[in-house]
């Protein structure tokens, strides 16, 4: 209960309804109680939490990678952040509660350098190589710019990858493959990123391969 400490016409303390009322270095003031949240754990909220943590699962073995692949995005948060965002907009998809991540609208790089033409990936005994053409001189891609390739096993929820790889002049790189990851599918991706680390490119889905 309030208490009207000048008459009718002054200050009050204490709740009133839906108005507390306080002072404040001798100065009388009301305010409004905050408003209660019934169920904090609305639909919306429940599905986009779902989301999150579907993106979760395939974004967090690659943190380091997304730390150059997004870099370009990382003035007011941090690239694992903008990786989080941008993919869970654009990359999971389904209906509540069966979300998964739609792998050929994932980006693990993104940004405004010429990405890769041309390119290919082939699984072999051990490891993958890509493949692509050295387009060097078109817009601001350069020969020195250093390839990104990655390779994402579902089953296993793990990665390899390079982010600093062969240089685009060279046209080919591979990847090593773990030896248990024979018979598993991964999903295939390639960016790029200029010598001084400053410019991405977006990344290039690959598409999916099983192991030999």
């Amino acid at each position: 209960m309030g208490t009207i400490k000048k008459g009718v016409l002054g200050g009050f303390s204490g709740k009133v309804g839906s108005v507390v009322g306080a002072s404040w270095k001798g100065i009388d003031y009301i305010r409004s109680l905050p408003a209660s949240v019934r169920n904090p754990r609305t639909e919306g909220q429940v599905s986009q939490r779902t989301k999150f943590i579907v993106a979760l699962e395939f974004l967090r073995p690659i943190i380091a990678y997304l730390n150059v692949g997004f870099k370009p995005y990382a003035s007011k948060q941090s690239p694992y952040n903008a990786a989080m965002s941008y993919n869970v907009s654009n990359a999971v998809t389904g209906t509540f509660p069966d979300f998964v991540m739609d792998y050929p609208n994932v980006l693990v790089s993104r940004g405004s350098l010429l990405g890769a033409e041309d390119a290919s990936a082939t699984a072999a005994a051990g490891s993958i190589a890509f493949a692509w053409s050295n387009n060097s001189g078109v817009n601001n891609a350069k020969e020195t710019d250093l390839a990104m390739p990655l390779a994402f096993n579902i089953s296993k929820g793990q990665a390899v990858f390079k982010t600093n790889g062969a240089e685009r002049s060279a046209e080919a790189d591979v990847l090593t493959i773990p030896a248990n990851w024979s018979g598993d599918d991964v999903q295939l991706y390639l960016g790029f990123v200029s010598m001084d680390g400053l410019l991405v490119a977006s990344s290039v889905y690959l598409g999916q391969q099983s192991i030999v």
